[in-house]
């Protein structure tokens, strides 16, 4: 009886340990999902000062936060520097 005793608990404590492993390991994960998360946010807000530098018209500030928003910041910066090619060769 009091192996079978022992032999639960060792059971309970090992199912707990590895719960907690697990919670541990999942802790890990999500802390680098939020830090990919901001670093992501701050790509983006870094390029709202840009879309309103360079865009001439509203419309263009618009595409280029519609491209930000819906294919991300390289697409956003290749539609900016797309922008500025066409600014360059109207001036000429």
């Amino acid at each position: 009886m009091t192996l079978t005793l022992d032999n639960r608990s060792q059971n309970k404590e090992s199912s707990l340990t590895q719960a907690l492993r697990q919670i541990q390991q999942l802790n890990s994960k999500i802390a680098v999902l939020e830090q990919q998360h901001q670093d992501y946010v701050q790509k983006q807000q870094n390029l709202i000062p840009a879309i309103a530098e360079i865009c001439i018209s509203p419309i263009q500030e618009v595409q280029a936060l519609r491209i930000l928003i819906y294919k991300g910041e390289a697409a956003c910066r290749q539609y900016l520097r797309s922008v500025l090619v066409k600014q360059s060769q109207a001036s000429k």
